[in-house]
């Protein structure tokens, strides 16, 4: 169901990303992002958004929505056909607010739709696998200087 420029799915609002949520974000970024590495074998440090130059650069060009009732959730963020954010705040999680993400930017993406996850994120490479995504390539990332094994997986 669309509403103005947002979108609703079922107790989720996704909406288009306003410069008055970038501290939401900030801080759901940083409540999430070394739990999709909490699989990892080395021991991880959190690179603050802002100080994290490309992936900070990478978020910033992309389209951004976030899910919002009323407060911000969790946001997600493609470029092209690269789905390249999905982050929910953990109070949110099982709850349907990533499955949203994900579904609305499937709707926005050019086809095929890809993204990239760690290979050790299990539940997030299950989701992705429900919705049709299928693992292309495996290959070698660095968070903060550490390689992690990634997978780019794609979306017809």
């Amino acid at each position: 169901m669309i509403k103005g420029d947002q979108v609703l799915h079922s107790t989720t609002s996704i909406r288009p990303f306003e410069p008055g949520d970038f501290n939401a974000i900030e801080a759901i970024y940083a409540h999430s992002k070394l739990d999709e590495l909490r699989f990892e074998q080395a021991q991880l440090e959190l690179v603050p958004l802002k100080q994290d130059e490309q992936r900070f650069r990478d978020l910033m060009a992309a389209h951004i929505v976030v899910s919002a009732q009323p407060d911000v959730q969790g946001f997600g963020a493609v470029f092209g056909s690269e789905i390249r954010a999905i982050f929910v705040h953990p109070s949110y999680r099982g709850k349907g607010v990533g499955k949203a993400l994900l579904q609305h930017l499937i709707s926005i993406a050019g086809k095929p739709a890809r993204l990239s996850v760690a290979k050790s994120n299990v539940p997030a490479v299950e989701l992705y696998r429900r919705h049709g995504f299928v693992t292309v390539r495996e290959f070698e990332a660095y968070y903060n200087g550490v390689p992690v094994q990634a997978i780019e997986m794609e979306r017809a």
